[in-house]
């Protein structure tokens, strides 16, 4: 027997994005968006409203970052996704982010979130809300890698957004392996 719930944007989890860009004074920007995911291997495509201060900012300047939010960060992710930067200018900073400019693109890094997808505006539609970065770089601090130099999520504790009951949800735990636990069933 299953519980139906209609027609909701319902996926779980759900990641957690924070989007960053400059502001037209060179402010970092930063909103929280969990309606994404990539869509092509040089691709990530997210729903964002037009209304947002951060899509403006990031049309403007034609970049963006997309860091992993994380559960040491978990406040300050979820305020910079309940804050307008329309109302709070400063709202990156009352966050206690700090922004590094990226190499790759025209927009800051967040130095508190260790991974990020460094994007150029493929395109945008103010209609949909459908925003698609071209991915020109991935990085990742070195405090977040593991001995063999690669992320280690136990040092960084991600963080999904569980739409069903409003939370964030940490992960972290190892339950199998990718392309290779499914080999058995052969």
């Amino acid at each position: 027997m299953r519980k139906h719930f209609g027609a909701k944007p319902y996926t779980y989890p759900q990641p957690v994005f924070i989007l960053a860009a400059w502001g037209a004074d060179g402010t970092p920007d930063a909103m929280n968006a969990a309606w994404g995911g990539i869509s092509d291997d040089r691709e990530l495509s997210l729903c964002i409203s037009a209304s947002h201060k951060t899509t403006e900012n990031l049309l403007a300047h034609g970049a963006f970052t997309v860091s992993m939010a994380d559960a040491a960060h978990t406040a300050a992710c979820d305020y910079v996704g309940i804050v307008s930067a329309k109302n709070t200018p400063d709202k990156f900073a009352r966050a206690g982010f700090h922004a590094e400019k990226s190499a790759f693109v025209d927009a800051p890094l967040i130095a508190e979130l260790p991974i990020a997808v460094e994007c150029r505006v493929k395109s945008y539609d103010p209609e949909t809300g459908r925003l698609v970065g071209e991915i020109v770089n991935v990085s990742v601090d070195e405090r977040a890698l593991d001995a063999a130099g690669l992320p280690d999520v136990a040092k960084i504790r991600p963080i999904t957004f569980d739409p069903f009951h409003n939370t964030y949800v940490a992960l972290g735990e190892t339950v199998g392996q990718a392309f290779h636990d499914g080999k058995a069933l052969r």
